[in-house]
């Protein structure tokens, strides 16, 4: 197996992988090793607001532009646990250090400086994450479910969630629109 480390990078879904939990999908890799890896999907917006959210948790907002921050479906392990994507600056109570740039969070203190204007200027808020065993990822690339990029910052922060599917794979020089969904071997 190809030993290659696809931390921090995208994993693009090619356009035949039917699976509903990954069609067409983006996800960013967080953290990937000999035992496995774990992303956060970063184009399935869910119908929810982080200040509905929030609410639920009597967490109060100092922030009105925050209330309306989307929130997304990050993948199908562990639905309702968040995870916030963001600029690393600091640790949080619960955070996983990506690299010098980028923090995973899943702690309730970086919810409540987001919503008193204390948080990361740039982040991004998911339920649930995707998770791959040891060597399962590497098998899947393999054969041609995914198509892998270093990833970039612009396409999770700044990107229209419609466009990073393919924003995601124009980093690679890649039209998706042109791939068939066969793969070839």
């Amino acid at each position: 197996m190809d030993s290659t480390n696809l931390t921090h990078h995208f994993l693009i879904a090619m356009p035949g992988l039917s699976d509903p939990d990954f069609y067409h999908t983006v996800t960013y890799i967080c953290s990937h090793n000999e035992e496995g890896a774990m992303g956060i999907v970063i184009n399935r917006p869910l119908n929810l607001v982080l200040g509905k959210f929030l609410e639920q948790m009597d967490i109060t907002f100092g922030d009105e532009v925050a209330k309306d921050t989307p929130i997304y479906d990050g993948g199908p392990v562990q639905p309702g646990r968040g995870f916030v994507i963001h600029q690393y600056l600091q640790d949080w109570n619960s955070s996983l250090k990506v690299n010098e740039q980028i923090g995973v969070t899943t702690s309730l203190d970086i919810l409540d400086a987001i919503a008193n204007d204390r948080g990361p200027e740039n982040t991004f808020i998911a339920l649930g994450y995707a998770g791959w065993s040891a060597g399962q990822l590497e098998k899947e690339i393999q054969e041609n479910i995914w198509l892998s990029s270093p990833a970039e910052l612009h396409v999770i922060f700044d990107t229209p969630v419609k466009q990073r599917w393919n924003s995601a794979a124009n980093l690679l020089g890649i039209d998706m629109d042109q791939l068939s969904p066969d793969a070839g071997h």
